[in-house]
């Protein structure tokens, strides 16, 4: 493990770190906060890196050490080739997560992840129960279940999905022709209080996506094959999220036609699943409310 030297903003009182993942991989890390409490590791989303925490990780730091990666694939994190579709499986980001944190001592923690994070954080838990003691997902359904409610015209809010679901190629060039436009239009169109990613934080993420369009792509892509097998292969098989389970979400259900809280508790007996009432970016947005539901799982 090796200290970096960070040229772009950071989170306030966590230093960085070069933390080996799962396999060759090496993941960027900041690291903040100790004591004895249950250590939480929070895991981005897209098109962001770790800084999306900057306002939630110092909260929880005041009491229990707190672990916030940069995705495979994502920010100043090793972005290897993908030549057989299954280095950015969420099985392999999981597995680089608990490498991590052994690595900085710990064999077991509780896991918060947003969007692409909060997809890799329920594969943690689904692979890896004697790890995870707690589990929160910010605004996303399961794998399996997001593809089967995106339907009809509805489903065209979610056409990166389809785009980045293509055979490697085709998508990297599109994407890469124009990549400030492609990631700068989430940051806009996700976000209800523009000034929650103000510009420098948005220069960073956009600098950080430009140079990672095809690990970017190999992430998504692999949502639409190896992740959908794994997903298909728990659900027939029975298994579930065993820890107490959080989820946070934007009443998607109500847009797309469909029941987030039962989808939900077809995977974790212990839910509690809550809608807000900001944007998608809500550790950004409303950083108290996460922090809030962040705690309340932590006693559960």
């Amino acid at each position: 493990m090796t200290p970096t030297t960070p040229t772009t903003p950071t989170i306030n009182g966590f230093a960085q770190h070069r933390i080996p993942g799962a396999t060759t991989a090496e993941l960027n890390v900041a690291v903040g906060g100790g004591g004895t409490e249950t250590p939480v590791v929070l895991l981005h989303g897209f098109p962001q890196t770790n800084l999306m925490w900057r306002h939630v990780a110092p909260q929880l730091a005041t009491d229990r050490t707190v672990i916030c990666p940069d995705l495979r694939g994502y920010g100043a994190s090793d972005k290897p080739a993908d030549p057989d579709g299954t280095a950015y499986s969420k099985r392999a980001m999981a597995a680089d997560v608990v490498a991590v944190a052994k690595a900085l001592g710990h064999d077991r923690f509780a896991l918060v992840g947003h969007d692409r994070g909060a997809l890799v954080a329920i594969r943690a838990g689904l692979d890896h129960p004697e790890t995870v003691t707690h589990l929160a997902s910010l605004d996303v359904l399961p794998t399996l279940d997001m593809w089967e409610v995106m339907r009809g015209t509805s489903a065209a809010i979610g056409f990166h999905l389809y785009l980045m679901a293509q055979p490697p190629g085709l998508p990297e060039q599109l994407i890469g022709a124009s990549p400030d436009a492609f990631f700068g239009h989430f940051l806009d169109v996700w976000t209800r209080d523009p000034a929650a990613v103000p510009a420098d934080v948005r220069a960073a993420y956009l600098a950080a996506c430009r140079a990672a369009v095809p690990s970017i792509v190999a992430d998504y892509r692999a949502s639409a094959g190896v992740d959908v097998t794994h997903d298909r292969a728990d659900r027939e098989a029975g298994n579930r999220l065993r820890m107490p389970v959080s989820v946070l979400q934007q009443d998607w259900g109500a847009a797309l036609g469909f029941d987030a809280a039962a989808l939900w508790s077809a995977w974790a007996d212990d839910l509690r699943h809550s809608t807000v009432s900001c944007g998608h970016f809500m550790a950004e947005e409303a950083p108290d409310v996460v922090v809030g539901a962040v705690r309340e799982l932590l006693r559960r």
